[in-house]
């Protein structure tokens, strides 16, 4: 074999997985299509570090995203990685998504979220004064993080334990062989090339239904893409905190909500817009009016003016659109062979827990073995 681990895909998932199994022992590869890290979801996203409020009780998203969160925010400090804690709102915007706003703590509650409370109008004027909200779930676990100091993080410790990573090079078919797998690869110059490696990890994010496929295993995964815009001409540390609105229907998104960035700045997105399989990133300029619309509600001191397009990004999700909502899925498919699909938000805050989780299913293949 030419090597023992080949984990396909170099975005934060993949990066942290390396992290995760290198161990100067293992001859670990990252293939990586593009010409650098992290070029895909894991750059296109809003940075945040999620508590596990949304989740469904016992899914996979709600307990990776759990465990992950507690990992990150011990990665960043013991790294010197940027990021702060500074907690979100989850606001109802009427009286009439209270019920919506208590049924978010409950479930907080019951994924065992117990730092979260309850929040009513004239406690959310002295914490953020410049919104308007009718009540709403107080987080003070969520955080923001710079997604490329993490991933720079990774490759860095998986590299200094003997994993590597080839870039502009892209998977284009796998074969089952005995003792493992062959890996047909093309270069950024037509160039083709096959190794061998005994075990292999699908972390191709946007394309992992793709290459899962290679190997005969039918998922689909949905683009869902967002949008976002930044806010200008707003005085810096006007909001300090995250603002949400009560996510949309069926887990489709989050809403236009308020994020900040390390630097203060402020931007709304992403929406949530199921699109055809074509990487786009140009922002939609038209969805000007509707962002301006669903921000006003909650802050009042915006105007329609200060609204420009940023950036955009696309969601890999196994739900349709309309469908219920789906779960990650974290499965060894064929013997050595683990597919991870489906892998959106809360991605990022999951990294080193779903790191975890793929290094425990290899491990108990090899004591199989």
């Amino acid at each position: 074999m030419d090597c023992d681990i080949a984990i396909i895909g170099g975005g934060v998932i993949g990066l942290a997985i390396a992290s995760s199994l290198a161990d100067r022992k293992s001859n670990i590869y990252i293939v990586e299509k593009n010409d650098s890290h992290g070029r895909g979801i894991s750059s296109r996203n809003s940075e945040v570090i999620h508590a596990g409020i949304y989740y469904p009780t016992g899914s996979l998203k709600a307990e990776l995203c759990i465990e992950g969160r507690q990992l990150l925010y011990e990665i960043c400090a013991e790294n010197k990685i940027p990021h702060l804690k500074i907690g979100k709102l989850i606001i109802a915007t009427s009286e009439e998504e209270m019920a919506t706003i208590e049924h978010l703590w409950m479930n907080a509650k019951k994924n065992g979220i117990s730092s979260v409370s309850l929040v009513a109008q004239g406690k959310i004027a002295e914490m953020e004064p410049h919104i308007r909200a009718f009540g709403a779930v107080f987080s003070p676990d969520t955080g923001i993080i710079n997604a490329h100091a993490l991933m720079d993080y990774y490759l860095c410790d998986a590299r200094s334990k003997g994993a590597d990573i080839v870039y502009g090079t892209e998977v284009v078919g796998i074969d089952k062989i005995s003792g493992g797998y062959r890996i047909a690869t093309v270069n950024r110059n037509g160039e083709c090339f096959d190794f061998d490696s005994e075990r292999v990890v699908n972390a191709a994010g946007l394309h992992a239904d793709r290459i899962a496929g290679m190997v005969g295993k039918n998922y689909v995964q949905h683009f869902c893409k967002g949008d976002y815009f930044s806010i200008n001409n707003v005085k810096k540390g006007i909001v300090q905190k995250l603002i949400y609105p009560v996510p949309e229907k069926n887990h489709a998104g989050l809403g236009v909500h308020l994020t900040l960035d390390l630097q203060g700045r402020m931007k709304l997105g992403p929406d949530a817009t199921y699109i055809d399989r074509v990487e786009n990133y140009m922002v939609d300029a038209s969805k000007k009016e509707r962002f301006y619309e669903a921000a006003v509600k909650f802050l009042p001191f915006i105007h329609k003016e200060d609204i420009v397009p940023d950036m955009s990004g696309i969601r890999p999700k196994l739900q349709a659109a309309g469908e219920d909502f789906h779960d990650f899925v974290i499965r060894e498919d064929l013997p050595g062979f683990v597919n991870l699909v489906g892998i959106e938000s809360p991605g990022l805050t999951a990294a080193p827990a779903i790191a975890r989780c793929v290094r425990d299913v290899l491990a108990a293949r090899s004591v199989l073995a």
